[in-house]
């Protein structure tokens, strides 16, 4: 049987392929290549996972459905979907707001189009995002709070993802799990996040802007972390009724900015030029992640720490950019 994995060129999408090619299984990749950020990392992500020979590609827009639908159609024995493809970043919802319904709305409904017309699927995990929580100050964001008030676009269409896997789950019986990822990084992440930013900022000996000046805590999760917890949710669908259900998926630690700035300074030996900056529209001051019902039913247990894995990511960047 096949897993198909949406975004397969993506940062978390590179990670879980490999890991699930590595287990023996046969993946379908599907991606657009979208040049949201640089195409050419994608392509090397892919380049590594093309090495296989139980992967298979297929350039592709997830909200392509006539695309999407031939999928099902192919003669492949598709059983479980792990659906990654979407448009990221809060910033970016501010100036492109098109490019969010088209990936996040309607490539979530394609998505659940194809799945139901697999017969016989498993299983049904898609990526939600901690943006969805928007203005909640309640620390830690549990899956029980409220998430009506989003303070962005990009949060919106996540919830809107959320609520029409709800409604799929309820109309069709399709086994799905959502899971709100916090703040992942580590070796070939993505570009537009801050410790990307930052490493780069301070090998090039560029200043590093710090919004909200500097008044920012973020729940920073491993990659290995997250895929473990994909893993982990992929092999258990939902047992309730409708078969629909939400995990957050984070390290459980709110880690100040300023403390990933020092720790950043630490690994690479370079002392950052730090400018104050207000808060940004649609951002948030703080994230943190409840993971008890998603260390009650999946055995999910983060392990590593910013201290960690901070080190560890920015080895692989000098690597991959020759500053070594």
């Amino acid at each position: 049987m096949t897993v198909l994995v949406t975004g397969a060129a993506g940062f978390i999408g590179y990670h879980l392929t490999r890991v699930l090619l590595e287990r023996g299984e046969e993946v379908i990749g599907i991606d657009s290549l979208s040049p949201y950020y640089d195409v050419a990392l994608k392509h090397e992500r892919l380049a590594r996972l093309s090495q296989k020979p139980a992967f298979s590609f297929h350039h592709m827009d997830v909200a392509d459905r006539k695309a999407l639908s031939g999928m099902g159609s192919s003669g492949r024995n598709i059983d479980r979907i792990v659906h990654l493809a979407a448009q990221p970043g809060v910033q970016h919802s501010l100036v492109a707001p098109h490019d969010y319904t088209a990936a996040n709305v309607d490539g979530q409904l394609a998505v659940l189009e194809l799945a139901r017309s697999c017969k016989g699927l498993k299983h049904l995990v898609y990526a939600s995002s901690s943006s969805v929580y928007g203005t909640n100050d309640t620390i830690p964001f549990s899956v029980d709070h409220r998430v009506d008030q989003p303070a962005s676009l990009y949060a919106a269409t996540k919830r809107a993802g959320e609520l029409m896997a709800s409604c799929y789950s309820h109309l069709y019986g399709i086994p799905a799990t959502g899971l709100r990822f916090f703040t992942v990084y580590g070796p070939w992440g993505r570009p537009d996040m801050s410790p990307w930013i930052f490493t780069q900022a301070l090998f090039d000996r560029q200043p590093l802007t710090v919004y909200n000046h500097g008044d920012l805590r973020r729940d920073f999760t491993w990659i290995d972390d997250i895929i473990a917890g994909i893993l982990a949710a992929l092999g258990k669908p939902p047992a309730t009724s409708p078969p629909h259900t939400i995990y957050n998926l984070g390290n459980h630690r709110s880690e100040s900015i300023m403390h990933l700035i020092h720790v950043l300074e630490e690994a690479t030996g370079i002392s950052a030029d730090i400018r104050l900056a207000p808060l940004q529209p649609g951002d948030v001051r703080e994230t943190c992640a409840d993971i008890r019902d998603s260390r009650r039913d999946l055995g999910y247990e983060p392990s590593t720490s910013i201290d960690e894995g901070m080190p560890r990511f920015v080895d692989w960047f000098q690597d991959y950019h020759g500053y070594r």
